[in-house]
């Protein structure tokens, strides 16, 4: 039964109704800052951006062998490229998509406004038609006309130059990579200067001045370090650009601090030479702009990108939103509980916490304010639940694929170990939320403002298969990540061709195709050894078995159904699927484009609307990547300084100094540095940054390797919803029409389970499934731990109590914390008893972090105790005192809210 909360005189006011699809790009603009652009400059956009989406589909499928397989030609090779070529190829599309998207300035700068200033008050002194004021004016307008996009709508002359660059930088990589390969052994002086590189430039060599003396490849890695800082301050922030370009005056410079200087003494460095940076910072695929966090972008993130752009096309965004209020928004607090399924849904689709509060806030924050929430909550839920996205598996955000390669682990260990925390974070906002509405009396959404769970699934089944795909893919099969993308893109390309096909008129047209064309391809498999197109071209290798033949016939499914999908709907060119509905982009793409070829009737052609599909996830992907590319271009330069400057032992000696011995006060250290440095930048920069300076140090306390790495990655995604900048937060609070500080406060609250968690599994390892080596001690210390298999859980002694213990301690402690942050459960929660219950969630989590804590606590006062290690009995018992503590405050407040309602039943009238 729906409940309206008493006295809600807001239900129908403006403030309730849904939002926008301009509202929620107001609110992605402000944020964002990027360029909407219109006519021919779109155009260069879409095409920049599928090129992209196509060279990286063509790496997963082909590999660094760039060739295609043409019926009766064989296979046409147009190039092999080595790592680095491929990797300055990725990064020189992520600095043209950027230059072309993201503006200089848009006039609203200090700079700007001083020039302005400056050009009135002369305006004042001499007057507007004094030659020195024209002229001022000329080369103001002159320069805005250079530099300035105030209205987000036209690529600037600075912006033609910038792309210009970047495009030579990478032809560079293709076109001499022997002479890179050989300064690499020589160094950058050995190479050929500018005019020897452009020998139409020998006979002006006297006009370049220094740097005729000077190599090109010098020049190119100056100015490419250069355009991603560039790129760094217009599509993520200053701060993160003036952080990388601190590290790379430090490479420089740092040999100036005195080796005796008392702590920071460590932090001196050998001389380095200009060109010795920049050959490691440009020309290295270990470190630097190419080095592993551009390697595992172009590997993983950039697939996983397109996977979920697909996915968004095809419409499942909203036929997810719809699944989860059609499973939970009846319930008590229906619409909040709801929100954060859909969060979780999108988080699948979407890696970043931003896009995901807005997209799928814009459906969510509204009804939950109309169901009685208060907007700052509202806001709160949805930018808490959509940062969750980003630690959620099976694909989590990009910082998941680096783990895998700093790691050296595999992903679907990475996603076993990620699986139980981020259960346990939604799970506790889905209490604090169930807390929250028994305290307001909110109830849920009427049914028939739902779909019907039944057929809604029944209708959109198909939304789900490549989930499973990828799963399959990834744990049974155990496939790489890219190949297991890779299948799973050609999974959703099939099914939405299919579907865009099907139709009560046209299924059997469409099954008889898709038989005819299996039939016809095991037949060649069994007669000629290739498919039915080659066999006709005379490609044929040799009849093979019926086993094998059958086998290559299933490999080839997924072209098999998109060809079937294509000519079936070549057939009926008007057909309108009864269970496939696109994005309202692809909707919007398909009758732009009509428009401007003149033949609007294409919009509702069904395979023009598969091509517009096709084309605008390729540019979704691209668009979606850019700030990932350059995030992890420009991250990259800080291990790179790290390694070539020698700095990471004397780091960590540091690290650890500053520590004085004390895991809890390292992890506490990291934690402040992830949230800190994470304000305002993407989660995978503050991963990088934060992996080189502090992992090491974690896991030379005994941490385990993985357990590290998620731990930094756990605060890199508080840091979204962390005030005061909390840009999660921000965003929600743009949809919510709410105080964006306070969003920020109740989003940090919601996802407090999120901050504790990571400190119970770092000292209980078996709540990520890590279980410590038999050979350990004959082991590294990054190398003890590894990822539970089913056979562990046979050993009594360690599945219960290193994981089913700590493990139920979590999930029930996270409860109490909701009681401790809502204050109330079946009735009010005093302050005493939330302190109780803040004690008793501590101990149920994390009993550990007690225990280290007060022993740190007494080294400090002189108090000698007998060791920081928490043994196996102490946990337990701790957790159990915990659990007793939890056990008696809920009976306590059960009791009080049982009375409460008994009074309230006989005060009403008869």
């Amino acid at each position: 039964m729906t409940t309206t909360p008493p006295g809600d005189d807001t239900v129908d006011s403006p403030e309730d109704a849904a939002v926008t699809d301009e509202e929620v790009d107001e609110v992605l603009q402000e944020i964002e800052r990027k360029r909407s652009l219109q006519g021919a400059a779109a155009v260069v956009v879409a095409i920049v951006g599928i090129t992209f989406s196509v060279f990286q589909m063509w790496l997963a499928a082909k590999g660094f062998v760039l060739s295609v397989d043409l019926p009766g030609l064989g296979t046409v090779q147009f190039a092999a490229l080595q790592l680095l070529q491929i990797n300055a190829v990725h990064v020189a599309f992520g600095l043209v998509l950027t230059f072309l998207l993201y503006p200089t300035s848009t006039g609203d700068g200090p700079v700007t406004r001083r020039c302005v200033t400056l050009t009135a008050w002369l305006d004042d002194r001499l007057g507007a038609d004094h030659p020195v004021v024209r002229a001022v004016r000329a080369v103001g307008g002159a320069l805005a006309w250079v530099f300035v996009d105030p209205d987000f709508d036209r690529v600037t002359p600075l912006d033609v130059v910038l792309m210009g660059i970047s495009v030579l930088a990478a032809a560079y990589f293709i076109t001499d990579f022997q002479e890179i390969q050989r300064m690499r052994a020589l160094g950058l002086e050995s190479g050929r200067p500018i005019q020897g590189v452009f020998t139409f430039l020998e006979p002006i060599a006297g006009l370049l001045g220094p740097l005729a003396d000077t190599s090109y490849a010098f020049v190119l890695g100056v100015v490419g370090v250069l355009l991603v800082l560039e790129a760094t301050r217009r599509a993520i922030s200053l701060y993160l650009m003036v952080i990388v370009a601190a590290f790379v005056v430090y490479a420089r410079f740092g040999f100036l601090i005195p080796q005796n200087t008392a702590y920071v003494g460590v932090l001196s460095i050998p001389p380095l030479a200009w060109d010795s940076i920049i050959q490691n910072l440009w020309y290295n695929t270990e470190n630097g702009v190419f080095g592993i966090p551009v390697t595992v972008s172009v590997q993983f993130i950039y697939i996983f990108i397109l996977f979920g752009a697909f996915l968004e096309m095809s419409g499942a965004g909203q036929w997810f939103i719809d699944l989860a209020y059609g499973a939970t928004g009846t319930r008590r607090g229906g619409p909040a509980k709801a929100s954060i399924l859909a969060s979780g849904f999108m988080g699948t689709i979407s890696g970043s916490s931003i896009a995901n509060t807005v997209t799928t806030g814009a459906f969510t924050i509204p009804l939950m304010k109309r169901s009685g929430y208060r907007p700052e909550f509202a806001g709160g839920v949805e930018a808490s639940a959509s940062s969750g996205g980003q630690i959620l598996p099976p694909v989590m955000g990009a910082a998941a694929f680096l783990i895998v390669q700093y790691t050296v682990t595999p992903f679907r260990d990475v996603i076993i170990a990620a699986t139980i925390p981020a259960i346990v974070f939604f799970f506790g906002i889905w209490v604090m939320v169930h807390f929250e509405a028994t305290k307001r009396n909110i109830g849920g959404l009427d049914p028939s403002e739902l779909v019907d769970i039944r057929q809604h699934l029944t209708t959109g089944w198909f939304y789900l298969v490549p989930i499973g795909l990828l799963l399959y893919y990834l744990i049974i099969e155990r496939l790489s990540v890219a190949r297991s993308a890779w299948f799973t893109l050609i999974a959703i390309g099939a099914l939405v061709a299919l579907v865009a096909a099907y139709s009560d008129e046209t299924r059997g047209r469409l099954v008889a195709i898709f038989g005819a064309l299996f039939v016809a391809n095991f037949v060649a498999q069994l007669l000629a050894g290739v498919g039915f197109l080659g066999a006709l071209l005379g490609d044929g290798t040799g009849g093979q078995s019926a086993q094998a033949a059958f086998a290559a016939t299933v490999g080839g499914l997924g072209g098999m159904a998109i060809v079937a999908g294509v000519l079936t709907l070549a057939t009926r060119p008007a057909l309108d699927s009864p269970i496939l509905s696109f994005d309202d982009a692809v909707d919007d793409a398909a009758q732009t484009t009509a428009d401007a070829l003149g033949r609007s009737e294409l919009a509702s052609n069904g395979v023009y609307r598969l091509t517009v599909f096709l084309g605008k996830s390729m540019e979704s992907g691209a668009r979606t990547a850019v700030p990932v590319v350059i995030a992890v271009a420009a991250a990259g330069i800080i291990p790179g300084v790290i390694s070539v400057s020698g700095l990471g032992p004397n780091l960590v000696a540091l690290i650890r100094a500053v520590a004085g011995g004390s895991l809890v006060l390292l992890l506490l250290v990291t934690a402040v540095a992830s949230i800190i440095l994470g304000m305002g930048m993407p989660t995978t920069v503050t991963y990088i940054i934060l992996v080189s300076l502090l992992a090491p140090a974690l896991v030379g306390f005994g941490v385990p390797e993985l357990a590290a790495h998620l731990f930094i990655l756990y605060f890199g995604v508080i840091a979204d919803i962390t005030p005061p900048v909390a840009v999660a937060a921000y965003a929600a609070s743009g949809v919510a029409k709410s105080d964006a500080f306070q969003t920020g406060i109740e989003a940090f609250s919601l996802s407090l389970n999120k901050a504790i968690v990571p400190f119970a599994f770092v000292l209980a390892p078996g709540i990520v499934l890590l279980r410590r080596k038999a050979n350990a001690d004959e082991l590294p210390l990054g190398e003890q731990y590894r990822v539970v298999q089913l056979t562990d859980f046979l050993d009594p002694g360690f599945a219960i109590f290193e994981v089913f213990i700590p493990v139920a301690g979590v999930f029930i402690g996270v409860v109490a914390l909701a009681a401790t942050v809502i204050g109330y459960v079946s009735a009010p929660v005093s302050r005493s008893q939330r302190g109780a219950f803040a004690v008793s969630s501590l101990l149920l989590m994390a009993p550990g972090l007690a225990v280290s804590g007060l022993y740190d606590l007494l080294g400090l006062i002189g108090v000698g105790v007998g060791g920081g290690e928490v043994s196996l009995a102490v946990d337990i018992g701790l957790r159990a005192v915990g659990l007793v503590l939890f056990v008696a405050l809920m009976l306590e407040n059960r009791r009080r809210g049982e009375a409460v309602a008994e009074s309230a039943a006989g005060a009403e009238p008869a």
